[in-house]
């Protein structure tokens, strides 16, 4: 028996028991193969299949007529996922898809890893095996794609993390903790930084405030550019109203702080918003806080920083009548915080990310990611490079600004790829003009932004 059928049979026999316990769905009251006509105007003519793990968390499956034995799993696809574009492009290519959604698990990240095995489990249940079960989803569901590929890779056989914080749990709110507080100590004394209040918005409200209050002065600006340099924050966001303007030349200080500005502040997810409601919710699961300061040089941050920012630093700085080098004192005497070391290693469980591949990873992240900082893909091909794994990973990026932003078609292109990766055995091209010239073929509507990158190197790794 291979070790992915040796997996599937374990897990079939959890939810076969688990099933027994909870109410039946039409598709498990008809029993396999398939499920329910859904989408009736989908020409791809597909079922679907719905329910719930056995922790409560739903899951839901659209299936092609002519089903090819691929389907793509992903968290957060109950609920809105059968109603989206790529969900119909991947139906006429003949492949399902489905997942789950995190309103159980929420940033319980190892619960949500292992609901996508289990939700596998529940498709192959009514379907029957599938060829090749792809693990593939955007954010927080880009991250647990990558700890499926991690922890479930015999069940599992590929996986496509997209604009996920691959840097892994610890590491990546370690990252957000260094600038919620060079922006507390030189920005907005007293707002929270690790310990939210019960009152979010509130949080996020006065957060808001003071950012916008900083923006309207030359200092306040210099000290928003150094904190999103420190921070490694793009220096390019999108306008409160949903818009992105160009990208600044990296020549433009003015236009990279108000870039950087946006990405803390404006837009449909800003960074310090995430900073709040995230922070509080993952404070509940651990049970303390996760993150530290202690023995963080953000002289030595600063240092290693993206040169155009750094540049752009300096010169808000002497514009702004301020010495660099008395914020960056101010900031080595500032008292650190340290973590609860229980809460760590809760946090950690949830996963870090060590590199250790069996299966093929692709990974689509676009470089003006205010949430999933593109620094961080760094961090995950180092991890991955270290273990030896390199040949089962392949990294590609857009450009675009905010969180996640991605085209259907580019996201076709990149689980495209791993379909032929897994069909052929052998990585067909990645490079931008190649992802491109794939996005078009696959009919892409707008102009697709695949472009050549090197992610700066991460400078919170953990461990490390």
């Amino acid at each position: 028996m291979s070790r992915r059928a040796s997996a599937m049979l374990g897990l079939a026999v959890a939810v076969t028991m688990a099933t027994t316990a909870l109410p039946a769905t039409a598709a498990t009251a008809a029993g396999p193969p398939g499920g329910t006509p859904c989408l009736p105007a989908s020409p791809a003519r597909p079922t679907c299949i719905s329910g719930t793990l056995g922790d409560g968390t739903p899951y839901e499956f659209v299936v092609p007529a002519r089903w090819n034995g691929t389907v793509v799993v992903a968290l957060d696809f109950a609920g809105t996922g059968r109603d989206e574009e790529l969900t119909a492009r991947l139906l006429a290519d003949g492949i399902a898809r489905g997942g789950t959604s995190r309103e159980i698990t929420g940033w319980n990240l190892r619960a949500a890893i292992d609901n996508q095995a289990e939700a596998l489990a529940r498709f192959e249940q009514a379907y029957g095996k599938a060829r090749y079960a792809i693990a593939s989803g955007t954010s927080m569901g880009g991250f647990v794609s990558a700890g499926v590929a991690q922890l479930h890779p015999g069940v599992f056989d590929a996986a496509v993390p997209m604009c996920g914080g691959l840097s892994g749990s610890v590491a990546q709110w370690n990252q957000k903790l260094d600038t919620m507080f060079v922006l507390e100590r030189l920005v907005a004394p007293g707002l929270p930084v690790i310990d939210i209040p019960e009152d979010v918005e509130s949080a996020r409200q006065a957060w808001f405030d003071a950012l916008a209050a900083a923006q309207r002065t030359p200092e306040g600006r210099a000290r928003i550019a150094l904190a999103a340099a420190i921070g490694q924050l793009p220096a390019w966001g999108r306008n409160p109203d949903g818009t992105t303007p160009p990208p600044p030349a990296p020549g433009d200080a003015a236009a990279l702080e108000q870039g950087a500005y946006l990405a803390l502040a404006g837009g449909p997810l800003p960074y310090v918003g995430q900073a709040m409601s995230s922070r509080r919710q993952i404070a509940q699961v651990t049970g303390g806080n996760p993150s530290w300061n202690t023995g963080v040089d953000y002289a030595a941050q600063l240092r290693q920083a993206d040169p155009a920012l750094r540049r752009a630093v300096d010169k808000l700085y002497k514009e702004a009548g301020l010495k660099l080098a008395d914020d960056l004192k101010t900031l080595a005497a500032a008292p650190r915080i340290a973590a609860d070391p229980d809460a760590v290693e809760r946090f950690a469980r949830g996963l870090v990310l060590d590199g250790r591949l069996r299966i093929p990873v692709l990974t689509l992240s676009n470089i003006g990611d205010q949430i999933s900082t593109v620094a961080q893909q760094q961090a995950y091909e180092e991890n991955v490079r270290r273990a030896g794994a390199g040949s089962l990973l392949r990294q590609t990026y857009t450009e675009s600004a905010g969180h996640c932003d991605f085209t259907p078609a580019e996201q076709h292109a990149a689980l495209s790829v791993m379909v032929d990766r897994l069909r052929t055995g052998r990585w067909p091209a990645t490079s931008a003009p190649a992802m491109n010239a794939r996005a078009k073929r696959l009919g892409a509507g707008t102009e697709p932004r695949y472009i050549p990158f090197t992610p700066p190197r991460f400078n919170r790794p953990y461990p490390g």
